[in-house]
């Protein structure tokens, strides 16, 4: 009843790890493979079982932490988050892990998602007293959780999350848990690994591989995970509703050696330019797909069609994932530093060019 058209919607990567000694390396490593979910800012909230520390700032993983940053990150548990933010919410103070302080201790929150219901909530919770620090969904449940009338963490995530609407994948912690939920009808993609006996969890499964976790199980819709020394336990929130997973996790977010709902990505992308093949077949020379989202899909239509796949078009690896670009007039920009025609390929050939440019509707015609 809540829904509102919104300047800000989120396409974030979070990752969190507990009961690891080099946490903070780890989610810097995690971070560097979920990159491509965001780009705008960087954050690292560490706990040592006592306090929290926190590092974050504006710009990629490489430019927001160095060596000596990491190492005065101490801790055994840590949460981390990439972030993308269309235009109105960008800027320093929503760059996440948001992070609070009380006389209870401290707070950190990581979100990847959109609650539809943010400003009815950021109203109510205004009129009883809250002042807000950023124009973020994320710090929404921060308040709800402080003002939920609940002694524990876990009952006051649980209270807290019943008044949210919308897609979420939350990673929560405080000095001695680590807390992880998903929406009830599982939007947003959110899996469990371990590496050795630690625990941790990632928007995308790429992000186990290159810190050499193995993959356990997704989270399932509407569940409520607690990691602390104990272990991981599982409660319920809410009852799960119809799974319905975005279906741009498939088409252009996510990494082709993600695992998506138990789907490989790249798997996924190649049988819709099959499909594409037989709705819509095409006399040409050569297929070939836009760098990078686009090029599984274009294989998957080359063998469909039996038209030999071509390298015809090269991306500038320097230049950064257009769509995250805040403005029309900035990705149109970027896509013509990043893209560059192989014209011995292409030149004087019929050419079927597999894209997913409906992301960001006009990028084609920056081309």
């Amino acid at each position: 009843m809540f829904a509102e058209i919104k300047g800000l919607n989120e396409e974030c990567g979070v990752f969190g790890v507990w009961g690891h000694k080099d946490a903070a390396q780890i989610t810097y490593y995690g971070l560097h493979s979920l990159q491509h979910r965001g780009q705008e800012g960087a954050g690292i909230v560490v706990s040592d079982g006592e306090k929290l520390s926190a590092h974050k700032g504006l710009g990629l993983v490489n430019d927001v932490f160095n060596p000596d940053v990491l190492k005065g990150l101490h801790g055994k548990g840590a949460i981390g988050h990439v972030r993308y933010a269309t235009a109105g919410g960008g800027g320093y103070a929503n760059v996440q892990p948001l992070f609070f302080n009380s006389q209870k201790g401290g707070l950190a929150v990581a979100h990847n998602g959109n609650l539809v219901n943010a400003n009815h909530l950021k109203h109510q919770l205004e009129a009883q007293g809250s002042i807000f620090q950023s124009t973020s969904d994320t710090e929404v449940l921060a308040h709800l959780i402080k003002r939920s009338g609940y002694y524990t963490l876990e009952d006051q995530m649980k209270n807290a999350l019943s008044s949210l609407k919308g897609a979420y994948a939350f990673v929560v912690m405080n000095e001695r848990q680590l807390m992880v939920a998903l929406d009830p009808n599982g939007l947003r993609p959110l899996s469990i690994g371990r590496l050795g006996d630690a625990y941790v969890v990632a928007s995308e499964t790429c992000a186990f591989d290159i810190i050499g976790a193995e993959f356990e199980r997704e989270v399932i819709p509407g569940e409520l995970i607690i990691i602390d020394d104990t272990g991981l336990r599982s409660e319920r929130f809410v009852s799960p509703g119809n799974r319905a997973i975005c279906s741009m996790e498939y088409v252009y977010f996510a990494r082709p050696d993600s695992n998506v709902d138990t789907i490989n990505v790249h798997t996924a992308r190649k049988s819709l330019g099959k499909q594409l093949a037989i709705e819509a077949p095409i006399e040409a020379d050569v297929v070939t797909g836009v760098p990078d989202s686009s090029i599984s899909a274009a294989i998957g239509y080359a063998e469909q069609a039996g038209i030999p796949y071509e390298l015809g078009m090269i991306k500038n690896r320097y230049v950064g994932r257009t769509f995250i670009q805040p403005s029309q007039e900035l990705r149109e920009q970027g896509v013509k530093m990043k893209l560059s025609p192989v014209r011995g390929v292409v030149e004087g050939k019929r050419v079927v060019m597999i894209d997913d440019s409906i992301v960001r509707a006009r990028r084609a015609a920056a081309l």
